[in-house]
């Protein structure tokens, strides 16, 4: 039976990240692949020039249509925008008997603002008690746990702080950390940093996106979070090595590199 996995997230044109990068990353981990549009940007390598959101009675038409025809075994979420809009979202994952993997997008690559301050609160409120991992970077978890996130001991007070909020597994992303590149992942009240190699490179569009991607898939192949995580960002930092190029600005990952088991799929 071939896994199945959904995507509720913004549209990039470009292909680099939003839902475009999340269905690459399901095919290339050998997951079909469902998708849902909460909004529409215009923007490329260079720049996001516009945003349109969707009605939020139009995403969960979407949700209904998809859920009960070709059920998922995990999803994910991504740029969601506006507090009704994550409301909407919110209302259909409450019943998710699967994994959610949420992605709290909430400024773009090229800086722009993809979550108004006051949907922080809702995001809050009613999606995170439904995640299964979320998974911010540094200003996203400073953001919502209130503090700034700039070493290893305040990635552990955002992850707990986070945690606290309703999601089983916290993984605080520390691309942006000045001397290191390590992650961590806080479970159960276990906090555990991941090292990695630092990859220098100007094309790392969508790589957030494209990490909690892979993670979905993984989940969606009946792997355990643990193991997700680790062979995600595998994944990610060989599309980062082997990124091609494209765009004059902050370009895209590969999303045919290799995976940690590369075994095809």
């Amino acid at each position: 039976m071939t896994p199945i996995a959904l995507t509720i997230a913004g549209s990039d044109p470009s292909g680099g990240a939003g839902l475009q990068a999340d269905l690459k990353t399901f095919h290339r981990h050998g997951v079909y692949g469902a998708s849902v549009v909460t909004l529409l940007t215009v923007q490329n390598t260079r720049t996001v020039a516009g945003i349109d959101f969707v009605d939020p009675a139009f995403v969960t038409a979407q949700l209904d249509a998809v859920l009960p025809d070709i059920p998922p075994q995990a999803a994910k979420t991504g740029a969601l925008g506006r507090a009704d809009i994550i409301a909407a979202v919110a209302s259909r994952a409450a019943h998710f008997a699967f994994p959610l993997v949420v992605d709290p997008v909430m400024v773009s690559k090229h800086g722009a603002p993809l979550m108004a301050d006051e949907s922080v609160d809702a995001f809050v409120r009613l999606l995170l008690p439904h995640a299964t991992v979320v998974t911010p970077n540094l200003a996203e978890a400073g953001r919502l746990a209130g503090i700034e996130v700039r070493d290893r001991a305040a990635m552990e007070r955002a992850a707990r702080a986070i945690a606290s909020m309703g999601p089983k597994h916290v993984l605080v992303k520390g691309g942006h950390l000045e001397h290191e590149a390590a992650d961590l992942l806080f479970s159960n009240g276990t906090a555990r940093f991941l090292d990695g190699e630092r990859i220098a490179s100007n094309h790392t569009h969508g790589t957030g996106c494209t990490l909690a991607a892979a993670i979905t898939a993984r989940l969606a192949r009946g792997e355990a979070v643990d193991s997700a995580v680790v062979g995600a960002r595998t994944f990610v930092r060989h599309a980062i090595a082997t990124a091609p190029g494209l765009g004059g600005g902050v370009g895209p990952v590969n999303h045919f590199a290799r995976g940690a088991d590369d075994d095809g799929r």
